[in-house]
């Protein structure tokens, strides 16, 4: 081949290489007469020195916030559970005031330091999780949220607990040093307590145990037997020269949080209490809810509950969230930061359609979702049945705003269709809309101007309502054919404009090929087709 060729074929040969393995970060150099490829083991040239490198770990190191300003924080996203925020509030300017501690002074870190792990306690939807994703974001420490029912003993089947660290690398990008300040949040604890009555339960009890040692201090391997993708990631590294990095993290500075719901714990505390009747100032066991209960759970409980006296001991701070009222769910709606109604709205911006809900609307969405006893959760429900066909019908019309009142959450098919009715007149001018876009769409794709005529124009906004059928989505399947016969036509005429007729649109496939053939005859004889 000549030599430009030859080049050219070498240059596309190593884009090729660099395409596929620069995820790897690899460089290859290819041999310009055989073609082939060989790993460049020249150095990479230094970062430039001008370049400064984050300091990830300052927001830990100048650690200086009180409990009460990230109480403060978390109002603005968690309604009530006062007394989780505060509890939660201590514990954690009690944890990274300790390791703020031992960053600045090194010499301390030996020293004997009981880590302030939390256990949440209560219902579904109550803001468990959320609440502590909003305190680390807070913090700028990285955060890993898992199910504790997916973890088993031995890792073979499920996963092993070492994963919840690995994650947390994963988190924080890579950053080991900044990972080993996370915060690891285990929900439904409560699910791997020991429920045997013959024996303890072998796959929870052993998983409590392998937490144990997380919890406290350990050195957990960056890269399990069974990751493949990770053990090949530190040989690429170690061939690039890196040394492969850190192998290990240490869970000493890792704040552990757990929570459950812990239904079952209630119903044992209740009888202890019924037993007793000591403790509630003479009230009945029954007149209490189970928030009430949980409260008084003593270690005792938790371990005839299940648990090992040693992972109890690893949670000295406890927290019983309370059940969320109706009203509760109104007040998440109205003024809390991010929530599920605000999600709807920038749902429906989307789209360019705005929606108001009055008092009574709100209400009423409130009561429906505490009857689903899902918490906060049950809001999503609700909305999501009451919006699901609005948010398929309306961004097809002309529609761009509209109201959700009482009777819209009662009966909201029949609103819809009121909605619908009302605003026939704007679908239709929306329709047109999208007839002369798809004209101007048409136009500069191809160089060709198509022209509607009035009725044909008509033609396809009465088709498109009778099919229920967007702009596009008639095109493609009534005119398929329009794209290639048009070119035929306007090539053979040598005109740059398409009349569109309303013959066409009633009958496309026999009006698109007599004004093909018509197009052919008028080139033969030198006219100007169709």
């Amino acid at each position: 081949m000549s030599d430009k060729k030859g080049d050219d074929f070498v240059k596309n040969l190593e884009d090729q290489i660099r395409d596929m393995l620069g995820k790897a970060n690899l460089s290859f150099v290819v041999d310009q007469e055989t073609g082939q490829a060989t790993r460049d083991t020249s150095p990479s040239p230094p970062p430039p020195e001008d370049e400064e490198e984050v300091d990830r770990l300052k927001p830990i190191r100048e650690f200086n916030l009180k409990p009460r300003d990230i109480r403060d924080y978390l109002e603005r996203y968690i309604i009530r559970q006062d007394e989780g925020k505060k509890v939660l509030s201590v514990a954690i300017c009690d944890h990274y005031n300790h390791v703020r501690r031992c960053i600045d002074r090194p010499e301390i870190e030996p020293e004997e330091h009981t880590k302030h792990n939390v256990m949440f306690v209560g219902p579904t939807g109550v803001g468990k999780t959320y609440m502590m994703r909003c305190a680390a974001r807070l913090i700028g420490v990285p955060f890993v949220k898992a199910d504790a029912t997916k973890f088993t003993e031995t890792g073979y089947v499920g996963h092993d607990v070492e994963d919840l660290v690995r994650d947390l690398v994963k988190a924080a990008e890579g950053d080991v040093e900044l990972a080993q300040y996370g915060i690891i949040f285990l929900d439904e604890i409560d699910k791997i307590a020991s429920q045997s009555t013959v024996g303890k339960d072998v796959s929870g009890r052993g998983v409590q145990i392998n937490l144990l040692k997380l919890m406290e201090e350990t050195d957990v391997s960056l890269f399990s037997q069974t990751d493949l993708i990770g053990q090949m990631q530190a040989v690429m590294n170690m061939q690039r020269g890196k040394g492969g990095g850190p192998r290990i993290i240490s869970t000493k500075h890792i704040l552990f949080i757990v929570s459950g719901a812990f239904g079952r714990l209630a119903e044992d505390v209740k009888k202890r209490i019924s037993a007793s009747q000591i403790g509630f100032a003479g009230r009945s066991a029954d007149d209490l809810d189970e928030s009430e209960f949980l409260r008084q759970a003593t270690t005792k409980d938790f371990i005839t509950y299940g648990f090992e006296p040693e992972f109890v001991g690893r949670l000295p701070v406890r927290v019983v969230f309370d059940a969320l009222s109706a009203n509760d769910l109104e007040q998440i709606m109205v003024s809390s930061e991010g929530n599920v109604l605000d999600q709807y709205r920038h749902d429906f911006e989307g789209y360019g359609i705005e929606f108001h809900m009055d008092d009574e609307a709100i209400r009423e969405i409130a009561e429906r979702a505490h009857e689903e006893k899902t918490g906060a959760r049950g809001l999503m429900t609700v909305l999501e049945r009451l919006f699901r066909d609005y948010k398929y019908e309306l961004p097809s019309t002309a529609i761009r705003n509209f109201d959700v009142t009482k009777r819209t959450v009662e009966e909201r098919e029949a609103a819809l269709a009121e909605i619908l009715e009302q605003k026939d007149s704007a679908k239709r001018e929306a329709l047109r809309d999208d007839v002369k876009r798809f004209a101007d769409d048409f136009q500069e794709r191809h160089g060709i101007k198509l022209t509607f005529a009035k009725d044909a124009l008509e033609a396809v906004v009465d088709k498109c309502l009778e099919e229920d059928r967007t702009v596009r989505g008639f095109t493609e399947h009534h005119l398929k054919d329009l794209e290639y016969a048009i070119k035929l036509i306007t090539r053979n005429s040598g005109k740059s404009s398409f009349s569109v007729t309303r013959r066409l649109i009633d009958n496309p496939a026999d009006e698109l090929a007599r004004r093909v053939a018509d197009s052919f005859k008028a080139a033969r004889s030198g006219g100007d087709g169709v």
